[in-house]
């Protein structure tokens, strides 16, 4: 099936994915955009699966102070290479996750990881499990794993820290 310029341009805007991953995928699905896109994100999520083993030795580490400086936040987010650390999307995603922290006061990075505690944890206590405060239909597990299929690389948020006046 052929698929148009248009269609693919109007996909790899959508998803960030890559040219002939869009491609494919709308030739795959008749050219239906919606599924093309469901396609992709499943995709992405595999992707990112495979690459959580990688190790994560670069990075940065965004700050965010909300207006008034009563609260703020640091949070240290890695990659695989520093080309990637410099990104514009890169540090975008490390400055939203920053904010994110600050609005939401998650106590912890992922639940996984505190699971030989055995104390439950209030709901939105893990970043990962919170709903993104930007686009409330996606989850930061989600922003991350867009991140992973754009960069090409494992992205991994390492830790945080959050200050609040008064706490």
């Amino acid at each position: 099936m052929q698929v148009s310029t248009e269609s693919i341009k109007a996909l790899r805007d959508k998803t960030g994915a890559g040219i002939m991953d869009c491609k494919r995928a709308l030739q795959d699905t008749g050219g239906e955009l919606g599924k093309a896109e469901d396609l992709l994100v499943a995709q992405g999520v595999a992707a990112a699966a495979k690459k959580a083993s990688r190790t994560t030795n670069e990075g940065l580490v965004e700050s965010y102070v909300h207006t008034g400086g009563r609260i703020g936040a640091l949070v240290e987010v890695n990659c695989e290479t520093d080309f990637v650390a410099r990104t514009h999307e890169f540090k975008q995603l490390a400055h939203d996750l920053a904010m994110q922290i600050a609005a939401m006061a998650p106590l912890s990075v992922d639940c996984k990881d505190d699971s030989h505690t055995g104390v439950e944890k209030p709901e939105g206590a893990c970043l990962m499990h919170q709903t993104y405060i930007k686009d409330p239909t996606k989850t930061i597990h989600d922003l991350v794993n867009e991140a992973v299929t754009s960069t090409g690389e494992n992205v991994r948020v390492r830790r945080f820290t959050r200050y609040s006046l008064g706490e």
